[in-house]
């Protein structure tokens, strides 16, 4: 499949397939409907994006990604009206690491970080005796720094799902999720960040070393995790919205499907809020779906960030918060660390948090979402802005 630009409107060219239910022998079906030559990955036996061909069915998700010009777009659109595989046509959307400048350290006498990072304190994960152990979380992200020394000896699995590179980590975004998720308690410098840090890592490379990718290769990421049996896929990435602005129906109908096998997707809110000049911004593409778990920021003083992004209107809501101001985590070498702000790095918290629950009750799916919900701290703050609360380990 060839790669895509961005167009004014934030879209790439090409479009998401989304397939019915029932949508056995899809690729048929696109070629027979808009002539479009489609390759099944799940037949082809392969789980990295074919670049060249004209469609790509991901059977995992029952989305197809498609390249395609106006005529066969109208067949497309058309063909949704009557019975078939075709339930819906959408442009694919550019995404962006989710991310802030590099950040000072959080003020003196709020909280040591002397052993463990501030986050790994605030959701209770030093006091805790679970490790993620067993539990396989993905990120999808900018990458890893595969020759990190603080991963050294860890269970990694990776791809990428961007035309041209390498998994290895290029602009840093990835590694310093990673690290907050799956990182270590007992790094060789500075203190403890990684909340499940005896967690199986698949980490997917779905966003460029220039930090921005496409709806496609998140998809193709996400169909990969779910094949890998990860239980938890993080996403700190997204793309900024309007008020009222539809959530889309592709990757809710994908969200879903990952529920139902026991898979759930934890994703950045956004960081488009001016809080401090009476700006909320809503929640971003595609956390504002209902069954993609949203998450928000929270400062060492457990105020709402002032970026992150907040519920103000019907469509899409903050469903819980996680450390987002200074986060302390992994940078790849030789830099090693550093801190960083954004809904980004809340979101590897809640992640990690959602691995240790797994690991302690086997939940999974739907299962797992309740619980996040239901142990989180409620918090002084308006449910509209941290949702459930601050997530907190078992």
């Amino acid at each position: 499949m060839t790669t895509a630009g961005t167009t004014a409107d934030g879209t790439t060219g090409r479009y998401l397939v989304l397939l019915e239910d029932d949508w056995d022998g899809a690729a048929g079906e696109l070629n027979r409907v808009a002539g479009i030559q489609a390759v099944d990955s799940a037949e082809a036996g392969v789980t990295d994006p074919l670049w060249e061909a004209d469609g790509l069915v991901l059977r995992e998700l029952g989305v197809a990604l498609v390249t395609a010009d106006a005529d066969q777009v109208t067949a497309l659109t058309s063909a949704t009206v009557e019975p078939g595989a075709i339930a819906l046509v959408e442009p694919e959307r550019t995404v962006h690491a989710l991310a802030t400048p590099t950040a000072p350290a959080p003020a003196p006498g709020l909280m040591d970080e002397t052993m463990f990072t501030w986050g790994l304190q605030a959701v209770g994960a030093p006091d805790s005796r679970a490790t993620g152990a067993g539990v396989r979380v993905a990120v999808l992200d900018t990458g890893l720094d595969l020759e990190h020394p603080d991963l050294a000896g860890r269970t990694i699995e990776s791809s990428s799902f961007v035309q041209g590179q390498q998994v290895q980590d290029g602009h840093g975004h990835g590694t310093h999720c990673v690290g907050t998720a799956c990182g270590p308690r007992e790094p060789g410098d500075g203190p403890g960040y990684g909340v499940a840090y005896e967690a199986d890592i698949h980490a997917g490379k779905v966003l460029s070393d220039e930090g921005s990718g496409a709806d496609g290769g998140i998809l193709s990421g996400i169909s990969w995790a779910i094949t890998n049996g990860c239980r938890v896929v993080s996403m700190s990435l997204g793309a900024a919205t309007t008020p009222g602005q539809a959530y889309s129906r592709t990757y809710e109908r994908v969200a879903r499907r990952a529920l139902a096998r026991g898979t759930l997707i934890i994703a950045a809110a956004g960081n488009e809020s001016k809080r401090g000049a009476g700006h909320v911004a809503p929640v971003g593409h595609p956390a504002n779906c209902p069954s993609i778990m949203a998450v928000g920021a929270v400062d060492v003083a457990t105020e709402i960030a002032n970026f992150s992004c907040g519920t103000v209107d019907t469509i899409g809501g903050v469903d819980v918060v996680g450390p987002g101001v200074d986060v302390y985590s992994s940078w790849p070498m030789p830099t090693r660390y550093r801190r960083i702000s954004g809904t980004s790095m809340a979101t590897p918290h809640v992640s990690g948090i959602a691995a240790l629950i797994s690991q302690v009750t086997g939940a999974a799916g739907y299962d797992l979402w309740a619980r996040l919900c239901q142990t989180a701290r409620r918090l002084p703050l308006p449910s509209t802005d941290v949702g459930s609360g601050l997530v907190q380990a078992p």
